[in-house]
């Protein structure tokens, strides 16, 4: 099976319109965020893909703007997977991986379309205070995250990146998908104490023992008694990845996992200072942005530390008892053991 791409002007193009696409998608999540935080999520009424009913909405509001420029952004990254999907069975052989991971990309782009489209059709925007609100928004965001890992999968193998290899990895290969479940799972449980946020923080002087305190109060919301669920499940996360990068490390010896590695840990420390900000601000627009985006860049990074440790051609030798001495079986010119 080949996995070199057809050398011509076309195959110049594949990787970098896979590096475009993820980048573009930062940004189509980063404008869905400002979509949630200014409540325009109801700017089209509950309509999708229709806006209030019509494909061009006469005399719109600011909020309808809003959330019809982050419709037509996420459409546009709709029309590049499929222009990705198109070039990498053009230039790519048959069973070549970028194949594969452009076809995942435009499912999971389709997929978030769709749960989008749920979101508004149930009227779980703007002010809705609905648990399955923050259910939507909890799968919204991880299948977000897959979408970013697939592209830039599909980035790293259109760019000549060697295949993973799933089956044999021990340690290295359980370690590594249980750090991207549990990042996962914390980007769910972000999403859902987001929302908190927007629809339930107080804007006085209250301090967050007081906020916690009022988020268990018998008249408090699902969605407020989950927003503690988050600050609990990144410090348990944080210290995992920790541990993760030092296994990953010592199982699988290379320059771009210890790379990878440090990078993982230093977008670990800048997220933790900037939660504890967004908690001691009263998460503002800005830092919640910040937050969001140190999110995105954290679980690339994962994904890339993930993929340079299982794609390595280096692995940790085995422990001495285990392993016999090369000169074990050496015999002298007797046949004696050396």
């Amino acid at each position: 099976m080949s996995s070199t791409l057809a050398v011509s002007r076309a195959g110049a193009w594949l990787p970098r319109l896979a590096w475009a696409a993820l980048a573009y998608n930062i940004l189509v999540i980063l404008w869905g965020a400002v979509v949630r935080i200014t409540g325009a999520g109801a700017g089209c009424g509950e309509h999708w893909p229709l806006c209030n009913g019509v494909v061009v909405p006469q005399d719109p509001s600011v909020h309808t703007l809003i959330e019809l420029s982050h419709r037509l952004t996420s459409s546009l990254s709709g029309l590049i997977a499929i222009v990705l999907v198109v070039l990498a069975f053009r230039v790519a052989p048959k069973g070549h991986m970028a194949r594969f991971g452009a076809v995942l990309s435009l499912g999971l782009i389709i997929l978030e379309g769709l749960v989008g489209g749920v979101q508004v059709l149930l009227g779980l925007t703007a002010d809705s205070t609905d648990p399955a609100r923050g259910l939507v928004q909890g799968i919204h965001l991880s299948n977000t995250f897959l979408l970013l890992g697939a592209l830039l999968l599909t980035a790293l193998w259109a760019s000549g990146g060697p295949r993973l290899r799933l089956r044999g990895q021990g340690a290295a290969g359980w370690a590594s998908f249980a750090g991207l479940g549990l990042l996962l799972v914390l980007g769910a449980a972000g999403a859902v104490t987001a929302l908190g946020d927007l629809l339930f923080l107080p804007a006085d002087g209250s301090t967050p023992i007081a906020t916690v305190k009022r988020d268990f109060a018998a008249t408090a919301t699902v969605i407020e008694n989950l927003r503690i669920i988050h600050p609990l499940l990144a410090i348990l996360t944080s210290a995992y990845l920790v541990w993760l990068g030092v296994l990953l490390r010592r199982v699988r010896p290379n320059a771009e996992v210890n790379r990878w590695s440090l990078v993982l840990w230093g977008l670990l420390g800048a997220q933790m200072v900037a939660g504890f900000a967004n908690i001691a601000l009263k998460a503002p627009g800005w830092m919640q942005l910040t937050h969001l985006l140190l999110a995105c860049i954290m679980w690339l990074a994962t994904v890339m530390l993930t993929y340079r440790a299982l794609t390595a051609l280096s692995v940790a030798p085995a422990p001495a008892a285990l392993s016999p001495s090369p000169s074990a079986n050496r015999t002298t010119p007797k046949g004696r053991n050396a």
